[in-house]
Formats: structure tokens, C-alpha cells, sequence
């Protein structure tokens, strides 16, 4: 990709105005995920039928992610984001619309190709403004998607608390996010493919490049969704926790990834991509066998926080490491987030599946067991390390050589 010469102003200018529309992004997935009881409701759906309409989404989000690379080329990276942010923004308010379970699965779908497909274009432009500052951003970026997504939360609890129409609160959610996102763009890198350069595929299997980086956020994505699903049933059928203590378990991993994701940058730049994820591994590794260990809530609740704070920091990581793993960035990151999508579409199922077969004890061993993945899998995030901005974007990383 080129473009304009940006000076270094410029570049910093245009982090903020990425880490915004990561933060917008985060907001519609905190709205949209408060409101899932009322849509349930409204669309006359059963558990079980609510399950499967919410598989659509990451169904929707893996068949749409190579597109982003596409559009990405042929209208540039500022307007491909403005265009796929806004439709991501608007997408919004399809769940609360569907009157059953056929039209909930249509609007999953569309609401998950649209969260896909603006995630891959959203960290695509994060990993160039990264290579330009020489310094990792990634992690602070995830960090503002997770700041978005507990503000987003929060309006949505405050919504529901009223008794608000999800239709009527997310119509308004909506049109104030595709304003704050479309604003944002304005102040992106507006990159565009060189005259040489090949489109990439509209569809294609991730690359042989992002599947060793996809394992990792496998591994990290698999913890999270099974601590955020599960964390509150294991305190309270487990542990005989009350219900507000094991929700607030659930809100300390949350916020406990947050903290992690907005320092975490200064962590990376000191230290590397590689013997962050090692450390971090180590510190899901103790988390875990901390649960699985806990004959007291406070236990598992301080295991619970250490699995957060030691995944915190992977995806962004991963994603950092595939915009820089190959000759095509949004093709390699978009094989890494179907990876990890299709991670954090099967965590929660399986981890029900053994327990009902076994208990919760022997699911978050599991956990445990793909945590040390993080710590063994590590070196392959090498390409995530910083390279001097004077390498374009699509040629090799350089290996810090503090690895």
C-alpha cells in the first residue's frame, strides 16, 4: 500500500483516530450483548434456538473477513473503513427487529459479516500506524475496544434497567456511533495499493503465515471465552457463591483485560512481543490452576484475574505479528481473527459439553493446558516486534534483538 507521505504528527494523529473507532467498535458489541434477553424475547426464541442464531454472527464474521483486504484495495484504507465502520455501526439495530428465529439468524449473520469485516480493516490500519510510530500500539488499541465495549455495556444496562425498546435504544445507539465512527475515519491513514500491486483473493484459506499465529490467539481467545461464559456458573455451582459475587468475578476478568490492554504497550516496547506472551502465559497458567485448585471464592476470583491479565495482551499481539507475516497483511490477519473467531465461537460450548460430561473443575484444566500454549507457541509472534519505519509495511519484519 502507499500514499501520501505522513509526518510523524500526522501518524500520532491518526492512532487516536484509530484507537476511536476500536473504541466505537467495542461500543456496538457492549450494546448489542445487555440487550440479548430482550431480543430473546422478542423474537419468541428458546435457549437453545437463541444459541444458534447467536453462531451465526461468528459464521457471518469468517465468511466476510477475506473480503475486507479486497475493499480495503480497491477504494483505499480511510474510505474502506469509513464505509465497513458505518455498516458495522448500523447493523446494530437488525437483532432487535427480527420478530423470529429465521429473521435472528439473518440479522446475526449480517451483524457478524459487518463486525468481521471492520475488525480486519480496524487492525489492518492499526499494524501501518504501528510500523510508522516504531512502537508497539496494538495492545492499547484492543484496550480502547474493551473501554468502548464496557461503556457500551453500561448505557445498555442503564437502558434495560428503564425498560427501554431495544429497538428504540439501539436505533439511538446506532446513529450516534456511526457519527462518532464516521468522524474518527476523517484522521485515518488513507492508504492506497500500489499500481503493481495484485488485489488479493476475494475468498481464501488463511495462509500457511497466519495459522501458527492464529494458534496462539487460539489458545488466548479459548480462555476468554470460557472465563467470561463461565467464570460466574463456576463460583456459583462450584464454589456456592452468591450471584452478586460471581458476577462481579465475570466484571473483574473484564476489567482486569481492560487495565492489562492500555498498558500493556509499554510492556511490549520494553521487553518484546515474544517474552510478553511468555510471561503472560505464565501468569494464565498460575490463574488457572489457581481455579481449578480454589476451595474458596476469593481463590478462584484472584485465578479468574490472572487469567485475564495474562491474555490480555495476546490478540493484539497476533494481529500485529500477521500484518507483518507475509506479502499480504489483510489476508493474514483476517486468517488469524477467523481463527480466533472460530475460538471464541466453540470455548463456551465445549466447555459445557465436559462439564456436563465430567464437571467445571476438568473444563478449566483444559483452559490450563492451551495456557501453556501461550508460553510454548510464543516464538512465533516474533514478526510482532517492532520494525523500523523506514520498512514498508509489506516487506520483513525485522527481529528485535533483544529475543
Amino acid at each position: 500500500m502507499s500514499g501520501v507521505v505522513y509526518d510523524q504528527r500526522e501518524v500520532r494523529r491518526a492512532r487516536y483516530a484509530v484507537a476511536a473507532v476500536f473504541a466505537v467498535h467495542g461500543a456496538v458489541t457492549g450494546s448489542f450483548a445487555t440487550r440479548v434477553p430482550w431480543i430473546q424475547d422478542h423474537a419468541s426464541v428458546s435457549a437453545g434456538q437463541l444459541g444458534f442464531a447467536l453462531a451465526f454472527t461468528a459464521f457471518g464474521a469468517s465468511c466476510s473477513m477475506p473480503l475486507a483486504g479486497r475493499i480495503t484495495h480497491r477504494f483505499g484504507s480511510r474510505a474502506a473503513l469509513r464505509g465497513l465502520i458505518a455498516l458495522w455501526t448500523l447493523a446494530l439495530v437488525l437483532p432487535a427487529l427480527a420478530p423470529n428465529l429465521p429473521a435472528l439468524c439473518l440479522a446475526m449473520f449480517v451483524y457478524g459479516a459487518t463486525a468481521g469485516m471492520a475488525d480486519v480493516a480496524m487492525n489492518a490500519l492499526g499494524v501501518e500506524v504501528e510500523n510508522r510510530l516504531d512502537k508497539s500500539i496494538m495492545s492499547g488499541l484492543h484496550g480502547m475496544w474493551s473501554a468502548g465495549a464496557l461503556i457500551g455495556a453500561a448505557a445498555g444496562t442503564l437502558a434495560a434497567h428503564l425498560g427501554a425498546d431495544a429497538r428504540l435504544h439501539h436505533g439511538l445507539a446506532a446513529a450516534v456511533l456511526t457519527l462518532l465512527g464516521l468522524a474518527a475515519c476523517r484522521w485515518v491513514l488513507d492508504l492506497q495499493p500500489t499500481e503493481d500491486e495484485e488485489p488479493p483473493p476475494r475468498f481464501a484459506l488463511p495462509p500457511r503465515s497466519a495459522l501458527l499465529i492464529g494458534a496462539v490467539g487460539f489458545c488466548a481467545v479459548f480462555a476468554e471465552g470460557a472465563s467470561l461464559d463461565w467464570s460466574a456458573v463456576y463460583l456459583r455451582d462450584r464454589l456456592d457463591s452468591s450471584a452478586a459475587l460471581a458476577a462481579a468475578s465475570t466484571t473483574g476478568f473484564m476489567l482486569t483485560m481492560a487495565v492489562a490492554r492500555l498498558v500493556g504497550d509499554t510492556v511490549v516496547n520494553r521487553f518484546g512481543a515474544v517474552r510478553t506472551v511468555r510471561a503472560g502465559g505464565v501468569l494464565a497458567v498460575l490463574g488457572g490452576l489457581l481455579v481449578v485448585l480454589s476451595e474458596h471464592p476469593a481463590v478462584a476470583m484472584s485465578g479468574f484475574a490472572l487469567l485475564g491479565l495474562g491474555i490480555a495482551v495476546v490478540v493484539p499481539l497476533c494481529f500485529a505479528a500477521a500484518g507483518r507475516s507475509g506479502p499480504n497483511p489483510s489476508q493474514a490477519i483476517a486468517g488469524v481473527a477467523t481463527i480466533t473467531y472460530t475460538s471464541g465461537l466453540i470455548a463456551p460450548s465445549l466447555i459445557g459439553s465436559v462439564a456436563q460430561a465430567t464437571n467445571l473443575m476438568v473444563s478449566f484444566v483444559l483452559v490450563t493446558v492451551l495456557a501453556v500454549g501461550l508460553v510454548t507457541l510464543a516464538g512465533v509472534l516474533r514478526a510482532g516486534d517492532r520494525v523500523s519505519p523506514k520498512v514498508g509495511p509489506l516487506s520483513a519484519a525485522v527481529p528485535d534483538p533483544r529475543l
